[in-house]
Order: structure tokens, then sequence, then C-alpha cells
């Protein structure tokens, strides 16, 4: 343990991808570059972002520059004020289970099974039976054009919306008046529990929704089911050397509640997570924070808005100006992502990207380039690094970005 940073602030603006990894291709993901994308908008503001160095970053800085918008990107003579690089992911997929176990240090060699067809009947079967509810739709949907097309029939009928997407997702929509959200989460802990071996699935996901015919809208009550991670991550290793772990937004849902000494529970919006994650900040504890902002995902790229999206980008870029005053000389904040989702494209599915990372704090050395790193697995080993705990995947940059002195009181 080093006696430099005490806690660490771990931010994932979920799908903020900031161009394609060389592999895109692979994916179905040629060309994608969510940052590029909303940047375009109207209602894109990054002010906050761009002091910090996210338009230094490799790959993001070639294309900033040749816009010629140096005093919008931040790319003066001025010196950003955090370290940052981009990463690739090593993991085989790119959704957000895969993203976050990689982060916190698990690697997935063999992807999550997917389902372009719909699931097959011997996963139907018995999860007809033992919910005593039969399926509508079982094929690849967008999450609100699934609920307009089918949702009449399930109020009709009673049957589940059963349906999939290009990740590894088993999801259930079901009217909360039909079916109560306590009841849907029953149904999709069955679904869980059927979902293993060849059928193991990322996520089971309840997706409750309400209102009227030609007006029906998701509620607030989504709750993933996640499977547990196949090996040992750095929220098991933290907590189990006596060390704080908050989790705020999906994170706890995402480690099947492993490895958490608190959860502070899904957020009701972007809004809510960073409400949160700022009342965090100014308590006291010692370990990790680590927050899911999954607006920019769920709410902007699956439904192709670019200018939702870009707006929600500027609403952070406001929050995290107030926000980086609340941090003490012991803290360090990282601001990352999980995988890409670019709402430009006609695709309403992920995309396999670089994402980047940002590293502030007041002992962390200002301007300096890490790069690209080779796996998202750089930010477990370094936090690993700076509490003292074991890690076996990736490469530690915490000697690189802390200034040589360290001390002096708090501020």
């Amino acid at each position: 343990m080093n006696d430099a940073i005490e806690r660490v602030f771990l931010i994932v603006l979920d799908s903020f991808g900031i161009g394609e990894m060389p592999d895109a291709s692979f994916y179905g993901d040629e060309g994608s570059d969510t940052l590029h994308a909303v940047v375009k908008s109207d209602k894109f503001r990054a002010e906050t972002l761009g002091k910090l160095g996210l338009f230094r970053t490799e790959g993001v800085r070639g294309w900033a520059a040749s816009e010629k918008k140096t005093e919008k990107f931040a790319l003066g003579k001025t010196l950003p004020l955090a370290s940052y690089a981009r990463m690739k992911e090593k993991s085989k997929g790119k959704d957000t289970t895969t993203g976050h176990w990689e982060l916190a240090g698990v690697l997935l060699e063999t992807p999550f099974p997917t389902y372009p067809h719909g699931f097959p009947e011997e996963i139907l079967g018995p999860f007809e039976r033992e919910t005593g509810r039969g399926i509508l739709c079982n094929l690849p949907y967008s999450g609100t054009k699934v609920i307009a097309d089918y949702g009449e029939e399930h109020l009709k009928s009673g049957k589940l919306i059963v349906y999939t997407s290009a990740d590894s997702v088993f999801q259930i929509a079901a009217h909360e008046k039909i079916v109560p959200v306590e009841t849907l989460y029953e149904y999709c802990r069955i679904a869980r529990r059927l979902l293993t071996g060849k059928h193991g699935v990322g996520r089971v996901i309840a997706r409750p929704f309400a209102g009227e015919a030609e007006n029906f809208y998701r509620t607030s009550w989504r709750h993933d089911f996640s499977l547990e991670p196949i090996g040992e991550t750095m929220l098991d290793r933290l907590k189990a050397d006596g060390w704080d772990v908050i989790g705020i937004g999906k994170i706890a849902d995402i480690f099947a509640g492993r490895g958490l000494t608190e959860n502070w529970g899904v957020n009701l919006d972007n809004a809510d997570g960073m409400r949160k994650t700022a009342s965090c900040a100014k308590r006291d504890f010692k370990g990790l924070c680590f927050v899911n902002l999954v607006d920019f995902d769920m709410v902007y790229g699956h439904r192709n808005d670019v200018d939702g999206y870009a707006a929600a980008v500027a609403r952070f870029d406001d929050w995290l100006k107030d926000f980086l005053p609340l941090l003490r000389r012991g803290d360090l904040l990282m601001i990352t992502a999980d995988h890409g989702c670019d709402p430009a494209t006609l695709s309403t599915d992920h995309s396999r990207e670089y994402v980047p990372l940002i590293a502030y704090g007041k002992k962390i050395k200002s301007g300096l380039d890490l790069g690209t790193r080779e796996t998202f697995a750089d930010v477990a080993a370094t936090i690993s690094d700076i509490f003292g705990v074991k890690s076996e995947l990736g490469t530690s940059f915490f000697k690189e970005i802390i200034k040589g002195d360290t001390h002096g009181c708090d501020e």
C-alpha cells in the first residue's frame, strides 16, 4: 500500500468509445467512432474533459486538430490537467459485462453466446413451464421498438416479451400492470438459473414498461442479472483486504453482487448517479468508489440519438467541473468507458471501440500521455498497485502518473 492515494473514483461513461479498434470489422463495427459522432452535434460541449486531456488522446487528437477547433477541444499550448490514454479491449466481445470485468482484471477469452435467430426451445420450453406464461417475439430487437410492436398483444395475452440483441442478453419486457416488477425480477431469476453452460448469456435483463398503446415507455426499474465473474476480480481482492468498495449504478448487477462493501443502487438516471458520486466524495472512506453512468448507452446510444448523447456529455461535463474541487489531496479520479455505441451508425448495438482513460488528482502528473494501453485491465492493475493487493492481469501505470513528491497536508 502506498501512502499517496487513499481513495479512487472510477467512473465509467457507459458506451463512450473513441474510435474503432483494429478488429472492429470482425464485429461489424468498421468506422464506428462514438466520440467523433457526438462532437458534430450542436448540443456537444466538453470543456472540462478537454482540459483534462480527452482530445489529446492517441487516435483522437488527429481529427480534433484537423477540425480547427483548438479552443473547443483545449488543444492550445496549455498542458492538460490530467494524464490520459486510450485502451484496447483484450477480451472477446463488446458488451457491458465483458468491458467491466476486464476493467476489474478478468479476461473473457471465449465470448458469451449470442442468439441472432432467437433462443432455442430447450431454453424457452422450461422457461414457459416455470413462469406459466407464453412468449412473444424471441428475436433481436430494439428495446423501444419491441414494446411498440408487441406491447398491445402482451396486454391482451399476458405473454412475456422476450428478445435479445447483438449482445449476449436475454431480455424480458412486461407491462407493470400485467406483471408487477418484483414478479418480473423472479422470472429473470428463473431465466438466469436456466441460462448456464453453453447458454450462459452475460446478462438477463428485466425491462418493465408502462403507458398505453401508441405511448408505451420503459420505466426506471430495469435490473440486470449477470453471471458471476469467471475469476477473482479487483473488487473481490480489495474487499478481502479490508478496503471500502462502493458501487454506484449497475455495478452490483454487473458483478452479481460480488466484491462490494456498499451498494448504492441502480441510478434513476445519470443525474442521480452523479449526485450519489458527489455525496460519496464528501464522506470519509478508504478504497474504491466504482460508478457506472448508463444513460449514454441505454437512453441515447441504442436509440441512435446523436443530439441526446451529445447533450448528456455536456451535462456530465458541467457536473465534472463542480466535482473536481471535491477531490481531496489523496484522491485519484479515473474516467473511462466499457465499449462504444456509435449513435450515428445504422446499428443500434454496441460497437468495438477504444475507450478513453483520464487519470486526475492533486498528486497525479499533468499532461502525461500514456499512449495506447493493451488492455482495460491496466486499470485494475493500477488500482491494485495503489492498495497493495494482488493483480494477475494488466500493467500498472501508477508509478508513471504519481508525482515525485507526494507529501504534504490535505487540501
